[in-house]
């Protein structure tokens, strides 16, 4: 076992006493960090017959990394009137150890004027990060110990997309998930493989399986139940009525299982949350459903995520829908030979997981490399939407403005937002009564869930198709032969008068 860095924890003591003990633990019993890192607290050590001040300078010194936190207390002051922190972070910066440094609080917080000192001191020698709860802090800690790993080469960019699991073994992939990943493949991308072939076949032309073990984006692509190793790998959707974070929340859903399935139920949260028209019938009897936001640009955005994000982070994606807006934050940053100007341009793609990108490329979730964000600017603006905004700060926010969020009006905006505007926007709560306002003559589960543009085959008969049969307004033309291959559905006449009413109740 190779020797772990040391942290040495600085702070008042008083003032951080429950910052202190907490860091302690959790260094000591997070399950990656604890194999790299052991945490020092003066408080822990047995009494020895040396001066305090010169046991600690001296092991200030010999750590690898100085974690101070400061906060509004200076602490107390020696013979010269320096306090130890202060003491042990000119010790640790002459033996040129790494300095992390947390401040507690904002810059309009009332501070010990030595303390204020001190920071405005610490701040032209490294750089400092503010936080306002322990879970921030933790937040905070996490990433710098990640940062550390990176670039002392302990760990690096692409080491959990390709890192084997251990505790995983090939019936930990599951059959069916592997066989249509294949199957769709071949259809997409002439993947040279076929169905009939090994698992161990199937992963090792991946790159996934190697020394006989799998690869973390293997079981993120095709186990059946990755979240077993990966709790984090989720997506968390949230729905607010309003343009801010507020309670009592009409809708949470926290989404795992495969990135292609945490993708499809991401995308179909959103589309549920946001009106749509299917057109004036008065032109054509089959007419085009369309959502407010393109679903294409919804899917790039959340697909964009989940390829890219940082699966060391113990964060997962955070996708709100507001009233004016969807954001979805993601762990991680660009890369650093991207930054946010480039992005509205095809670019050079420089994918954090290499191995997961690829296999959703293979699957056609991934169109091209790095087009992905131009064609969610291209498509915002032909529906006349204000323009998609791009945040890099840790973590990657991407925010899809809806069409009731203000924007700033030109020529070109204005013709595509009166071409937008030419088609009717409906909410309809609930999603059952979509399959109703799509449904038209006999259509198949294909057809609808084309119309909805929906992928995710379960999802849409549990909670649209399910719901309308057993509601009575919508039947089978085969009800005799329910798997039928020509197996189609209509509106019955309870489905007819649903349908009436919903129409009646969304007449401007």
């Amino acid at each position: 076992m190779p020797l772990k860095e040391i942290i040495f924890i600085s702070s008042a003591q008083k003032e951080f006493a429950q910052e202190r003990a907490a860091l302690a633990t959790y260094l000591r019993e997070d399950e990656l960090l604890k194999l790299f890192f052991e945490p020092y607290l003066f408080e822990n050590l047995a009494a020895t017959g040396n001066a305090p001040k010169t046991v600690f300078v001296e092991d200030a010194k010999n750590s690898s990394i100085y974690l101070g936190l400061l906060g509004t207390e200076y602490g107390h002051e020696d013979e010269e009137g320096i306090a130890p922190t202060e003491r042990e972070f000119d010790a640790a910066q002459e033996a040129g150890n790494a300095c992390w440094i947390f401040i507690k609080g904002g810059s309009n917080l009332k501070r010990h004027p030595k303390e204020m000192a001190f920071i405005d001191k610490v701040g032209e020698r490294v750089s400092r990060k503010r936080f306002a709860t322990l879970k921030a802090l933790k937040t905070e800690v996490y990433r710098s110990c990640i940062l550390y790993l990176k670039q002392c080469g302990k760990i690096d960019a692409n080491e959990f997309d390709s890192s084997l699991e251990p505790q995983a073994t090939l019936d930990s992939v599951s059959d069916d998930i592997l066989s249509t990943f294949v199957r769709t493949a071949r259809i997409k991308r002439n993947f040279p493989l076929k169905e009939s072939d090994t698992k161990e076949t199937v992963l090792a032309h991946l790159n996934m399986y190697r020394q006989g073990q799998l690869t973390n984006s293997a079981l993120l692509t095709f186990a059946q139940n990755p979240q077993f190793f990966f709790p984090s790998a989720t997506i968390k959707c949230a729905h607010f009525h309003g343009v801010v974070v507020s309670k009592p929340m009409p809708d949470f859903k926290e989404f795992g299982g495969t990135v292609s399935q945490m993708t499809d139920d991401a995308i179909d949260f959103v589309l549920s949350k946001l009106s749509l028209s299917t057109g004036d019938r008065s032109l054509a009897n089959q007419v085009e459903t369309v959502y407010e936001i393109p679903r294409a640009a919804i899917a790039e955005a959340i697909i964009n995520a989940v390829a890219h994000r940082d699966y060391l982070s113990k964060g997962s994606i955070q996708l709100s829908v507001f009233k004016d807006r969807i954001t979805i934050e993601n762990p991680g940053s660009l890369p650093k030979e991207l930054n946010i100007s480039q992005l509205k341009e095809p670019h050079s793609s420089y994918p954090h997981n290499p191995l997961l990108a690829n296999c959703m490329f293979l699957t056609g979730a991934i169109e091209r490399y790095g087009t992905g964000i131009p064609e969610i600017y291209a498509l915002a603006a032909q529906r006349g939407l204000k323009a998609p905004d791009f945040e890099d700060n840790n973590t990657f926010i991407v925010t899809l403005w809806r069409p009731s969020a203000s924007t700033a009006h030109d020529t070109a905006h204005d013709t595509a937002h009166d071409t937008a505007h030419e088609q009717s926007f409906i909410y309809l709560e609930h999603k059952p009564h979509r399959l109703l306002w799509i449904l038209e003559g006999e259509m198949t589960r294909s057809q609808m869930l084309k119309k909805l543009e929906l992928s995710h085959r379960t999802n849409f008969k549990v909670n649209y198709l399910d719901h309308a049969i057993e509601n009575g307004w919508i039947e089978m033309t085969i009800p005799e032969k329910p798997k039928s291959k020509k197996q189609q559905y209509r509106l019955t006449k309870a489905g007819m008068i649903e349908k009436s009413k919903l129409a009646l109740d969304n007449t401007p």
